[in-house]
């Protein structure tokens, strides 16, 4: 990293602007261009720049491109550390910039919130149907019995199945968990899982309404997570798989079920995916970044998305500390 293109790059509002936005997660051009209120070419323009001087990094997916920041004030580089911490003091003792900012993190939250209830309105629409719908990217029982495996036949204690659906995934490991916990955000779905999970005792299973970006849940809750076929619909997989992260026993495992990196772009509109899918690296990186230890993925391929199945576990040394911010009311049902 040099010192001229870095402080060109910051010597502009916009991308100052952008800079904080990314500050807090990953984004696609799309939606800075929303938030910024400018064209999307001259956002690109500006990403180019923040690229060049070493500050930001893109990442295609399909026809979308995603930004993410380069910088931080853990960083090796000398350089980029300071970078970070001069924007983050500028946001603290610049009162007009801490009002812009505030401001572009409020218009962002709407644009997200649009599109949440976007697709909680596709998944109400469509969960007397949803496990015929999986059926159009491939086979349940291939990757369902993959996943078996890469769980090793052991017993998986307290499990946790974020975005249950219909209940599926509960039912067919059940058997193998000490406790189930499904968990959805729609209600429609809670009810379809409810009648699926009736035979199992009542003692065995719960069924919760939440949402993965705050689970109900204290820290090092549970031994086992599951995401089967949920990552891709949300809009920032790195703070979910963190906050699963934060539920999850030492030693415990996380398994990941999804779609290999794509570009089937009519899954965004058609069926609400934010996501793409993801590359190993990514996930790797993901994976990593929750404070966890990736094992070695397994691919099935199909025709046409091919499905991975990446699990990960918490290092027994470094238990998930309960931060306070998810204390949301625990909704609790028996099946």
């Amino acid at each position: 990293m040099r010192i001229d293109p870095l402080l060109r790059a910051l010597s502009e509002p916009t991308r100052l602007r952008i800079m904080r936005l990314l500050a807090h997660m990953e984004l696609a051009v799309g939606e800075l261009a929303q938030v910024l209120g400018q064209s999307q070419p001259r956002v690109s323009r500006h990403i180019r720049i923040l690229c060049d001087a070493g500050l930001a990094e893109r990442r295609k997916e399909g026809s979308w491109v995603f930004l993410r920041s380069a910088i931080g004030e853990q960083s090796a580089q000398p350089l980029a550390a300071a970078a970070a911490r001069l924007l983050n003091v500028a946001e603290q003792e610049d009162t007009t910039f801490a009002a812009r900012c505030s401001e572009d993190r409020r218009h962002l939250a709407a644009i997200r919130a649009s599109r949440e209830a976007s697709a909680e309105a596709y998944f109400a629409r469509h969960a007397q149907e949803w496990d015929t719908l999986r059926l159009l990217y491939g086979a349940d029982e291939p990757v369902e019995a993959a996943l078996l495996e890469a769980l090793n036949g052991a017993s998986l204690g307290g499990l946790l199945d974020i975005g249950t659906g219909t209940g599926r995934m509960a039912e067919l490991l059940s058997e193998r968990a000490a406790h189930v916990t499904a968990l959805d955000k729609s209600p429609e779905m809670l009810r379809i899982a409810r009648a699926r999970l009736q035979s199992l005792p009542a003692s065995k299973v719960d069924l919760v309404q939440g949402d993965f970006t705050g689970l109900p849940f204290g820290a090092a809750a549970f031994d086992t997570v599951l995401f089967h076929q949920v990552l891709h619909y949300a809009q920032d997989p790195g703070a979910v798989l963190a906050e699963a992260a934060r539920v999850l026993r030492p030693s415990g495992r996380i398994a990941v079920v999804d779609f290999a990196a794509h570009d089937r772009e009519e899954l965004r509109e058609r069926h609400a995916h934010a996501r793409l899918g993801f590359s190993d690296e990514q996930m790797l990186t993901l994976l990593s970044e929750a404070g966890l230890a990736p094992e070695t993925p397994c691919a099935l391929p199909g025709n046409p998305l091919t499905v991975k199945i990446w699990t990960a576990r918490r290092d027994c040394a470094t238990p998930p500390a309960d931060t306070g911010t998810n204390t949301a009311t625990r909704k609790t049902t028996s099946a």
